[in-house]
């Protein structure tokens, strides 16, 4: 719950030159309702207007189409929640279409981020026709209608939609028998949301599911006849927080602000009991009682999660072996050590261990979730690691799950390949830390683990996957620029422009998509390098040195005689601070708002450990 002195922190937070995107992250954490949305968004316009920066939200500028003004506070201060400083533009709905197809419309000309088609059942041609004659065509007219509009909005302003799923009101007129009448209000609304999903899957745009946060709530909760009578509101403005949330939560997405590691409590959060106290035998986990079946379903679902790419670890004050036996021994047990990708049983705090497991996955605190029962050292983390989210676990572990997921930590917007084997790739890493230690000499240890590393040209195939990596590395990332997968797509068809794909492979498994480059021509002698990207996991092993060499052997082939990159400093990005300096590059300007501009001749020899390369997806002259 917020606090009393909620308004007065936000009048505070408004008039002082200090504070910045983490303070107004702070206060838009706790669970808000409609006004108090209102008087932070209000506390945020003011810092806005003044010209004080936010960071370290990430900028978003979102187009909103539909009759919803009342959301636009709601989603500007809900946005911070999710690691987004959000500005908004509004359209109104009835002159969306002209909107779209005008070059020139306001909407256009500001050039959103991303464009929220806050549609309704209302505001499309869906005739009801219990007869089922029209059924079909009725359905594929409101599929078309929000194509051509997501067509001229990313035509005219570059920007990506997103669509909403619509919510089918409760009236039936023919009771259970409603969706299976082709006509009804009900089954129109079923396939449209069907053919919806299907129109949009692999166009870069992107679906926000109404429909089953309405079926969260309850349908007749959802809709209010009186307040679309008054006001042609499309839902009961109850649900303004919960709505705005969700939104957020894919805008946190789009920005690479969705977490990547749950972190587990070992006692009375995964099982119930204190092993180091009962004992292995006397832990209550499994089936056939109440407690041992909720801690169970805590189990499956971080097992859900890592399934979908979360890496798990572990932060408990235990004795590591003991902690570790239940792994090993219960017969109930889903989780396995082989699940965990860092293990932290020991009497430090839980702080010290989950900066530890960051360290050591090379990722930032602000990736990570912490579940654990004990509300005092909740509360701890809270305090010492503000990055870290920490869940509120009710009393009862069989709303544990639920409670975890209903937060959005790990909301998604595509789910690749790549994303299936994350929590591999970084068990596979802890392994080759330990193979590190054993190593001794660094050098002895790289040949050890007999890398494979291969090129490719962007392509249609990988582009889902460099979407995403463009818009969610933030370490590793030298200017730290945007793009959508229109824009990649233009990229990867423009002779002109180089890119660059690399993944990497080793003895411990492979390591998928590592790496991105994009250079673009500034004359014929010379490239820029508008992006460099790296995944932060195979950090200290050479990589950006191989990289380096790939791009010299194509600019030396295209008659490229220098190559020039720029560091753009943000509050995420100081690993790379020295990146260019390192490999050689000379220093040619400097600006303290803009960051450093360097230079590299092409016949530079730069020396990188030895790898086995794989250019076969270039050209044999190439290759």
């Amino acid at each position: 719950m917020p606090p009393a002195d909620f308004r007065e922190r936000c009048r505070a937070l408004a008039d002082s030159p200090d504070a910045g995107g983490g303070a107004v992250a702070k206060l838009a954490g706790y669970a808000l309702d409609e006004n108090q949305l209102r008087v932070l968004a209000a506390a945020i316009g003011k810092i806005w207007a003044a010209g004080r920066s936010l960071a370290p939200l990430a900028p978003f500028k979102l187009g909103v189409v539909g009759k919803l003004e009342p959301i636009v506070p709601a989603l500007v201060a809900s946005a911070p929640r999710h690691g987004v400083a959000l500005e908004c533009v509004r359209a109104d709905f009835g002159q969306s279409l002209q909107e779209a197809w005008s070059a020139d419309s306001p909407m256009n000309r500001a050039k959103p981020d991303a464009i929220l088609l806050a549609l309704d059942h209302r505001a499309l041609p869906l005739g009801r026709d219990p007869r089922g004659a029209q059924a079909v065509s009725s359905v594929s007219d409101a599929v078309a209608f929000v194509r051509s509009m997501r067509s001229g909005f990313r035509r005219n302003s570059g920007a990506l939609c997103i669509v909403q799923t619509l919510a089918a009101p409760p009236e039936s007129l023919f009771g259970s028998c409603e969706c299976a009448v082709p006509g009804t209000l009900r089954s129109l609304i079923t396939a449209f949301n069907a053919e919806l999903a299907e129109s949009i899957r692999d166009t870069g745009d992107l679906v926000f599911d109404v429909a089953s946060l309405a079926q969260t709530v309850g349908s007749a909760n959802w809709h209010s006849p009186v307040q679309w009578n008054l006001g042609k509101f499309a839902f009961d403005a109850r649900f303004l927080p919960l709505y705005a949330d969700h939104v957020a939560r894919l805008l946190g997405a789009l920005r690479g602000r969705s977490r990547r590691c749950l972190i587990i409590d070992l006692d009375n959060t995964i099982w119930g009991g204190v092993i180091g106290d009962d004992g292995l035998e006397r832990i209550v986990i499994g089936q056939g009682d109440a407690t041992g079946e909720a801690y169970l379903e805590v189990q499956r679902t971080a097992l859900g999660l890592r399934d979908r790419g979360v890496v798990l670890a572990v932060s408990s004050r235990n004795d590591s072996d003991i902690a570790r036996a239940a792994f090993a021994g219960h017969p109930e047990m889903l989780l396995r050590e082989n699940h965990i990708a860092v293990f932290q049983a020991n009497w430090n705090d839980k702080a010290r261990n989950i900066a530890a497991i960051a360290s050591e996955l090379s990722m930032g605190l602000d990736a990570m979730v912490f579940l654990d029962d004990n509300p005092v050292e909740r509360g701890f983390i809270r305090e010492a690691l503000p990055d870290v989210a920490v869940p509120e676990l009710p009393a009862d572990p069989s709303l544990y799950a639920r409670t975890l997921l209903a937060a959005g930590y790990f909301e998604a917007i595509t789910f690749s390949e790549e994303d299936r084997k994350r929590a591999h790739f970084y068990e596979e890493n802890a392994q080759r830390v330990t193979l590190a230690g054993e190593a001794g000499d660094f050098e002895r240890y790289l040949t050890s683990l007999k890398t494979r590393i291969a090129f490719r040209p962007f392509d249609a195939i990988g582009r889902s996957r460099i979407t995403q990596l463009i818009n969610k590395s933030n370490q590793f990332n030298l200017a730290t620029k945007r793009y959508t997968d229109a824009e990649v797509a233009q990229f990867e068809s423009d002779p002109a422009c180089f890119t660059l794909q690399v993944r990497l492979s080793d003895v411990f498994g492979d390591n998928g998509m590592i790496s991105v480059v994009i250079c673009r021509p500034r004359s014929p002698l010379e490239w820029e390098i508008d992006t460099w990207l790296m995944s932060c996991r195979v950090l200290g092993r050479g990589v950006e040195r191989i990289v380096l060499q790939e791009i010299l052997h194509h600019a030396r082939a295209k008659g490229v005689r220098r190559l020039t990159g720029r560091y753009v400093p943000t509050d995420r990005n100081a690993v790379v601070r020295d990146h260019y300096a390192n490999l050689g590059f000379r220093l040619v300007a400097e600006d303290p708002n803009c960051g450093t501009t360097w230079e590299l001749q092409t016949d530079s020899i730069v020396e990188a450990p030895p790898m086995e390369v794989d250019r076969s997806g270039f050209e044999p002259a190439l290759a």
